[in-house]
């Protein structure tokens, strides 16, 4: 159910690169998270750095929201990004699995699951 990438590139390269991958392949970010910092500021702190953006593609968005309300809990569409077991990971919630837990017609499927590659390819846009 977690779309996962693995990297050699550095978190840090990643955070200040995802606007323009992100908008290469046709989402904006709306927001982003530092877990570490905002735990820590809340008194729990953790030792990895994760950050969590918020990407939208307002089309994608607009449809899905049309079709489904109920989808709006998975969106924003989110990439993490992380350091594990020495590399760098990107991950995000597999919208595959979704798509085939609800009844709704073809061509949705087919428009959300390309929306999904869309996002897979901003995650697999730091693997020249």
């Amino acid at each position: 159910m977690i779309y996962t990438v693995t990297t050699d590139i550095s978190p840090a390269q990643i955070k200040e690169e995802m606007e323009t991958h992100a908008k290469k392949h046709g989402f904006g970010v709306l927001q982003t998270y530092d877990f570490k910092k905002i735990l820590h500021d809340k008194g729990f702190p953790i030792e990895k750095e994760i950050t969590v953006f918020e990407l939208c593609n307002p089309p994608g968005a607009q449809q899905a929201l049309s079709e489904i309300s109920a989808i709006s809990v998975y969106l924003p569409c989110r990439i993490s990004v992380y350091e594990e077991d020495g590399a760098t990971k990107l991950a995000t919630i597999g919208f595959e699995e979704i798509l085939g837990a609800v009844d709704v017609e073809e061509d949705f499927k087919t428009f959300m699951s390309i929306l999904f590659v869309n996002l897979k390819a901003v995650m697999h846009s730091w693997n020249y």
